[in-house]
């Protein structure tokens, strides 16, 4: 999900009052295990992390109610939604799709998820990351725009959504660049966290 943190749509420009949250995927590739390495991509000199609470689905279906969305919720992790920030600019720029800015490969780095039974379904809790031991994103859950609930049943609205399915809920503010030789860390509170080096 785009922009789903006030803050985060205000950095990027946009007025969060009448632009809502979007969609965008990223295939199944593009996942990185926790500990791994995270490979610079070729074709970028701006390359910046997103941290992101992540949602993973043991059911699915089509137009799901609010209601019942957090049923079809296996559990919960944290993930790193990381952008070719140079190549998405110039897509939005040329009106282009965003592909080679967000789906390239191994570009969602993603922690050990937690099932519901174990953490519940997590609303408040601080979200943050840093690089090099430099804080540089830091939230609160509570501070999403659309829930998680909302959100499973607005992408259902559009996509069959299926178990396994992953569900990125958005970043704040503090997007940053990251370099070769960079560690990234970070964690949602009660969902884990997430530990990258990039190479």
């Amino acid at each position: 999900m785009g922009r789903n943190y006030m803050a985060h749509a205000i950095e990027l420009g946009d007025n969060p009052d009448i632009v809502p949250p979007f969609f965008f995927m990223k295939p199944a590739d593009s996942i990185v295990a926790d500990d791994g390495d995270f490979a610079y991509p070729r074709h970028s000199r701006e390359v910046e992390h997103e941290i992101e609470m992540v949602v993973a689905l043991k059911s699915g279906g089509i137009d799901i109610p609010e209601s019942k969305a957090l049923d079809q919720v296996f559990g919960y992790g944290v993930g790193l939604d990381i952008t070719r920030r140079d190549l998405q600019d110039l897509a939005k720029e040329l009106r282009r799709p965003w592909e080679a800015g967000k789906s390239f490969d191994h570009s969602a780095p993603c922690g050990p998820l937690y099932p519901v039974p174990a953490m519940g379904h997590p609303d408040r809790g601080r979200l943050w990351v840093a690089v090099n031991g430099k804080i540089k994103q830091e939230a609160d859950l509570a501070q999403l725009i659309w829930s998680v609930p909302r959100t499973i049943a607005e992408l259902s609205s559009y996509f069959s959504l299926a178990a396994g399915d992953l569900i990125f809920t958005g970043t704040p503010d503090g997007v940053a660049v990251v370099q070769r030789g960079d560690r990234i860390r970070g964690g949602v509170e009660g969902s884990g966290e997430i530990d990258i080096n990039v190479v």
